[in-house]
């Protein structure tokens, strides 16, 4: 039979038994702090630490995933909206919810793939653009990714529909550019 001792409670975290549990070291600049934390993210190369915009793998999973996510969102509203006003009268509780849920996963499938696929091509043509101009003017290169990536969306339906798409992708783009702009002014980032 144990029997604790009462003059000395136990403790889960028992003090250390010099006054300093941390080791002055050159690494934490003799501090008394377990490590120091830097202000800035640590580079291996120059190069990455002067790097203002993404690689062209970064922003093909950026462009395609939100694209994906936002056309699913917004498709998955529309559709749900669609299916109740569809609901007629009289319907189950079961069929009625079976409905809304069915028109909303047909929306949501649509739209995703659709904002997911023009996701991908503009990632690819803005990496393109921009490796063949050098990097330079990046706001240009938006641009010019707009206007190739609607006109090559809409090529299938003809040259009117190719047209409007891409003036629509260029407008959509420079929109986004300026906007981009206003925001750094208005926004400490």
């Amino acid at each position: 039979n144990y029997k604790p001792s009462l003059e000395r409670p136990l403790s889960l975290n028992p003090k250390p038994q010099s006054s300093n549990q941390y080791a002055k070291s050159p690494d934490n600049g003799g501090s008394d702090e377990p490590y120091h934390r830097r202000s800035s993210p640590d580079f291996l190369f120059e190069e990455e630490a002067n790097k203002t915009r993404l690689s062209w793998g970064e922003s093909l999973t950026f462009f395609t995933g939100s694209g994906y996510l936002s056309g699913a969102a917004i498709g998955a509203a529309k559709g749900s909206i669609d299916g109740i006003r569809a609901a007629e009268h009289g319907e189950s509780l079961k069929i009625w919810a079976n409905r809304i849920l069915n028109s909303g996963g047909l929306a949501a499938r649509r739209g995703g793939n659709c904002l997911g696929s023009l996701g991908l091509m503009y990632a690819a043509l803005q990496s393109g653009v921009t490796y063949l101009r050098d990097g330079d003017d990046e706001s240009l290169s938006t641009v010019i990714a707009g206007l190739a990536t609607g006109a090559i969306y809409r090529a299938a339906s003809g040259p009117r529909s190719a047209v409007i798409a891409g003036l629509a992708g260029g407008i959509t783009a420079f929109v986004a550019v300026s906007g981009r702009g206003i925001v750094r002014r208005f926004v400490p980032i």
